[in-house]
Order: C-alpha cells, then structure tokens, then sequence
C-alpha cells in the first residue's frame, strides 16, 4: 500500500493532478479505490475513463477548498462554469460527494 502523503488524479484525457492525500479523502470513491485490493491503493494513482481534465480540475479545486476550510462556517460559494456544471454534478455523484463524510472515515 502506498502511504505517500500525495495521490494522483488522471482524467481519461490525460491530465493529471497531484493533491493531497487527506483532502481527497472526502470522496467515498476514492477512499475506497485507495483502503480496497486496488492497483490504486498500490500505486497512489486513480484513473477516472469519464472525467474530462477541466470538471476534474474544479473537482481538485473543491477538494483542496473543503479541505483548508473544514474548520470554518459561513463559507463562500465557489466560482463552478456553466458549461460544466452538468458534468460537475455528474462527477460528484460518481466520486460519493453528495454526502457529507464522517469524520472516523476519513482518518
């Protein structure tokens, strides 16, 4: 199992996003491509064959928001192009964050 503090996220055009391990987690999807018998838990890197580069930058830009502010209420909205915005509901519904994760499941 790899323990690295980072993870990569490739989309199936090919772009790939380093972030960090813990701010990803919030996804039930990758939490259990990274915790299952997974080449991802191995290797740190979860391919994803139908998310454009673009809604899975916005993807990583939402983990790393929610991730520096956890912590803190009354939170601004975050800028989400129209033009992805069907694609976007699409990713979070496959990446499991539609719900809010617990806290044990995360660590």
């Amino acid at each position: 199992m790899s323990d690295s503090k980072y993870i990569t996220l490739i989309s199936y055009d090919g772009f790939e996003f380093v972030i960090l391990r813990e701010a990803a987690l919030i996804s039930e999807t990758i939490r259990a491509m990274l915790r299952g018998p997974f080449r991802e838990a191995q290797t740190g890197r979860c391919e994803f064959g139908e998310i454009r580069g673009p809604v899975l930058e916005k993807v990583v830009e939402y983990f790393h928001y929610h991730h520096a502010n956890r912590d803190q209420t009354d939170v601004p909205d975050m800028d989400i192009p129209v033009d992805i915005c069907l694609e976007l509901l699409m990713a979070a519904d496959f990446l499991g964050l539609d719900s809010k994760p617990q806290m044990r499941d995360i660590s």
